[in-house]
């Protein structure tokens, strides 16, 4: 009898650790088959390819990075015309050529193999479904800083300048429209602004879209491969962004006829925005107190050189490590041996960094007294100028990439 009890016992306990080691095991197996949950626990950036889709092609194409330690994030825009080597059909075209609605898996891998990094999820809208989710949110608000008026016989575009809320049909028109002879740059931007305005919005009204009457709604309209339980965590991670603290950053290229169409061909060979993005995540990840990584610092450059337009391509470069360019022009006279940069950020660290991009070492820190910034202040009110953070000086060291010796 009291053998029985022995062995009842023990035949409870083996049976105690096994549920428990079976418990612990799937929690294990589900956190891995969990590709959200493996980043979060791998203190790593996230990245969210964004794909605004229109007659089975991307409109827009937005690669969103995010860390979730700092709750930062980093957007850039990757345009279709963009001119590569493209590997599945071993020939220079469009990147866009590869995008298939039914295996976006294609297009994924061009621009991870473009931007140096690997991307966890997609995420994909039509302009239709684009639409009702935008209903879905009650709106998208964005700034219009002009009045559009487009009457071509068939329809009318009418969007009244200053801050307004579109709904969906007013979405889908704001993203397709395009002016007469207007530049690429300014739809561009329409669409970048439209895309922040609407990632805050989501963010906004994340809890309410997983109410179970709008998540019916709401679900078929999103195009992933991410299951629910994954892209409910993606969005909540987003959701904790401030959007309005983010800037859209462009690829740059030099335009360039091929077979007929227009391609725009990276920048030094695709090697420039591997850099450009190596550096946007370490500033993402980089712990600093205060809100000096989500400045946007602005830049003065001036060609120290005889060299004609070398500033303003220089400009075009710092634009995209995300500087704010205010002013281009030339220096006092046009024989600088070596360049220079005159910081005025206030942080050592961060002119610096601005500095390591083009390698320069001959950095001239000037330090505002309070007696000086008060009179500089009253100059710039009569004057009607702004300082910058930084300004840069060229000199015939300066490569039009790195400063040589640096």
């Amino acid at each position: 009898m009291r053998n029985s009890k022995v062995d009842a016992s023990g035949f409870l306990l083996i049976l105690i650790l096994l549920l428990l080691g079976g418990g612990i095991f799937f929690t294990i197996l589900a956190m891995r088959s969990d590709p959200i949950e493996e980043a979060l626990s791998g203190d790593r950036v996230i990245s969210t390819l964004f794909i605004i889709e229109k007659g089975d092609k991307p409109l827009s194409s937005y690669v969103l990075f995010y860390y979730p330690a700092t709750k930062r994030a980093a957007i850039f825009d990757i345009p279709g015309e963009l001119g590569l080597i493209i590997q599945r059909i071993n020939r220079v075209d469009r990147i866009d050529t590869v995008y298939n609605p039914q295996h976006i898996g294609y297009f994924e891998t061009e621009i991870e193999r473009f931007l140096g990094v690997e991307i966890h999820f997609s995420v994909v809208f039509t302009m239709e479904d684009l639409g009702r989710v935008v209903d879905l949110i009650e709106g998208v608000e964005i700034f219009i800083p002009t009045p559009v008026e487009i009457y071509d016989g068939k329809d009318t575009i009418l969007f009244p300048s200053g801050v307004r809320r579109l709904d969906g049909d007013k979405t889908r028109s704001y993203v397709t429209y395009e002016l007469p002879e207007e530049e690429r740059e300014l739809a561009l931007f329409r669409r970048q602004r439209f895309f922040l305005g609407f990632i805050k919005r989501m963010g906004e009204k994340v809890e309410y879209l997983k109410e179970p009457t709008v998540a019916q709604l709401y679900e078929p309209l999103v195009k992933t491969a991410m299951n629910h339980r994954t892209r409910t965590r993606l969005f909540d991670e987003l959701a904790k962004i401030d959007m309005d603290r983010v800037n859209i950053q462009s690829v740059g290229g030099n335009p360039r006829e091929v077979s007929g169409q227009m391609l725009l061909f990276p920048l030094y060979d695709g090697s420039l925005i591997k850099e450009i993005v190596r550096q946007s995540l370490a500033a993402l990840t980089r712990q600093v107190e205060g809100t000096l990584t989500e400045r946007v610092f602005t830049v003065e450059v001036l060609n120290g050189t005889t060299t004609a337009g070398l500033a303003g391509r220089t400009a075009e470069l710092l634009r995209g490590f995300g500087y704010d360019v205010i002013s281009i022009g030339n220096a006092d006279h046009s024989d600088y041996e070596a360049t220079e940069i005159v910081d005025r950020s206030g942080s050592e660290d961060v002119a610096r960094n601005f500095a390591d991009i083009i390698r320069c070492r001959n950095l001239r820190f000037e330090v505002l007294t309070p007696e000086s910034l008060e009179l500089g202040l009253e100059m710039n009110i009569q004057n009607l100028e702004y300082r910058s953070d930084f300004t840069l000086i060229i000199g015939k060291d300066f490569n039009g990439r790195y400063v040589s010796g640096g």
